[in-house]
């Protein structure tokens, strides 16, 4: 089985490369299985149930998140009743959605998808990614031995230690949070890839996503500023793994860097 997963998408340019990117790249590469973290899609902030369906309409099967899942209300209901949106499962029992899924691929293979958040350098403080993460995979387990982890983290030790601790007991485990791609894809000991951070889908010419100009101003001068998404230099990143559907345990993991301008 072949999967693609596609680092933060970002406003209205993440969402075009993606409509115009993953469906002619699902065939070219021969992909079973997409999914996108999606937390940034609404105005470079949040999701709603409007976003989420474009991505989902351009073959993404399952959409992660992370500490801005909360930012529009309008979704909060989309995430009690659609198993392919999910939030960080170390959030408080009582919050909208859930932050585990299992959804079959195009060749009909179930998937399992977890989303958790890191802790270390994070606004929010939650129950801990790596007993919560573990007390599920049992349960998954039983059902699929194809398990994909988002670690939705700033701090890339955290992200690494989560993918030791989980090395040969899920097939991926792959960082999102910073859109900064990393080169350090590999397959761990026990069988597990991993990759500190996919990177970011949108506009590139930016500050991670938005208009240079005024981040840099806020920097030289600590006053607010409005921090609109940027439009220019529109690249898809991610990675594909491939995986081995008897055992579970990836095969390969390669980084993917995709521009708009190259599909039409």
């Amino acid at each position: 089985m072949k999967i693609l997963l596609i680092g933060d998408v970002v406003g209205s340019p993440g969402r075009e490369a993606v409509k115009k990117i993953v469906p002619e790249f699902r065939k070219s590469s021969s992909i079973d299985f997409v999914v996108a973290n999606a937390e940034n899609i609404a105005g470079g902030s949040g999701l709603t149930p409007q976003t989420a369906d474009e991505l989902l309409n351009s073959e993404v099967d399952v959409l992660t998140s992370g500490d801005h899942i909360w930012k529009k209300k309008e979704i909060y209901e989309r995430l009690n009743n659609d198993l392919r949106i999910l939030r960080p499962i170390n959030y408080p029992e009582g919050c909208p959605g859930r932050g585990h899924t299992i959804i079959k691929g195009s060749a009909g293979k179930a998937v399992g998808v977890i989303n958790v958040l890191g802790r270390i350098f994070m606004d929010h403080v939650e129950a801990c990614p790596f007993k919560t993460t573990l007390a599920v995979l049992e349960g998954l387990s039983k059902d699929t031995n194809i398990i994909l982890v988002d670690i939705h983290a700033e701090a890339t030790s955290e992200k690494i230690a989560l993918g030791r601790f989980l090395d040969g007991r899920v097939s991926v485990v792959f960082g999102t949070h910073t859109h900064v791609q990393t080169a350090d894809e590999k397959i761990l000991p026990g069988g597990t890839a991993y990759i500190t951070d996919l990177g970011m889908t949108g506009p590139h010419d930016s500050v991670i996503g938005r208009s240079t100009a005024p981040i840099i101003e806020h920097f030289l001068t600590s006053m607010p500023a409005k921090f609109e998404v940027a439009e220019n230099d529109i690249e898809l990143e991610g990675a594909i793994v491939e995986i081995d559907d008897k055992s579970g345990k990836a095969l390969s993991i390669v980084r993917v860097k995709e521009s708009i301008k190259d599909y039409s």
